[in-house]
């Protein structure tokens, strides 16, 4: 379960326990600034998963209509949200979230490209590295791998060993990915006789052929 799912699952089962509150007649149970707490996450949730352009968040920020109380909002916005989760759960919203990642990485790479070609090859080497250590940190989280330990974040070898660990990734994509990272680690380190601008292009285009091949 991706951590927008278990967000907005969260955010259904807590708007049920309250609902049960209000059926019961104990509706001083449930103060104001809960229901308006639980309308923030409903928002900040739905824009998390769905983006700002989408359907769902138009719906789920839209201004509460005179006729409808906190209470009414919020179930027109919990309605939102669990059509979002259905949504989630049947594959819909795959994509949009996978074209969002790729797109967002693709622009580091051309900026990368674009060092590369005006002479700045140890730039364009750091920046194509640290594009593929990000896609690694969303690849863990697509595949339920924990991408922090004890509140830190992975270093990326570890996260490559735990992609290939889990078949993720291939053991030889595993290879590719360590040597980038090793390039990557010279040009951040001064170590900048030990490549040549060929091998860094060669890197660019090797990340972006991975990240279409597993995108996050």
């Amino acid at each position: 379960m991706s951590p927008f799912e278990v967000e907005l699952s969260k955010i259904v089962k807590e708007f049920k326990k309250m609902s049960a509150l209000m059926s019961d007649d104990s509706r001083e149970v449930v103060e104001t600034y809960d229901i308006i707490a639980l309308q923030v996450r409903c928002i900040a949730a739905v824009e998390r998963a769905a983006g700002r352009q989408s359907l769902h968040f138009a719906r789920v920020s839209a201004p509460r209509p005179d006729r409808y109380t906190d209470w009414g909002q919020l179930e027109l916005q919990v309605g939102v949200v669990m059509a979002l989760l259905h949504d989630i759960k049947s594959g819909f919203m795959k994509a949009f979230a996978e074209l969002v990642h790729s797109s967002m990485f693709s622009d580091f790479l051309e900026m990368a490209s674009h060092l590369l070609d005006a002479g700045y090859k140890d730039a364009a080497a750091v920046i194509a590295g640290s594009t593929l250590e990000a896609h690694l940190r969303q690849l863990c989280v697509k595949s339920s791998i924990p991408p922090d330990i004890n509140g830190r974040p992975k270093k990326a070898d570890a996260m490559n060993s735990d992609l290939a660990s889990a078949g993720t990734i291939t053991k030889l994509d595993q290879k590719s990915v360590t040597a980038w990272l090793g390039l990557r680690n010279d040009a951040a380190h001064a170590n900048y006789n030990v490549y040549d601008e060929p091998r860094v292009r060669l890197m660019i285009d090797g990340i972006r052929h991975f990240i279409t091949v597993y995108p996050a």
